[in-house]
């Protein structure tokens, strides 16, 4: 099972957000952008922090393959 952020773009493009605008909501790095925008793994902690800044439930920016 693969881990995927496609709703979480779609969430970006709803609220007319980009990444950038993301990250800096967020305080992330460009990094931990760029492993999202592969699918990779990233800290939960940090998922929360996206879900808060966007008013979302953690569920609605993952999903798996």
């Amino acid at each position: 099972m693969d881990i995927t952020y496609i709703s979480l773009w779609k969430i970006l493009i709803d609220k007319e957000m980009n990444k950038t605008q993301l990250k800096e909501a967020v305080g992330v790095s460009s990094n931990f952008i760029a492993k999202m925008g592969k699918n990779e793994p990233v800290a939960i902690e940090m998922l929360m922090k996206i879900a808060i800044a966007l008013v979302v439930d953690i569920s609605e920016i993952i999903g798996s393959e």
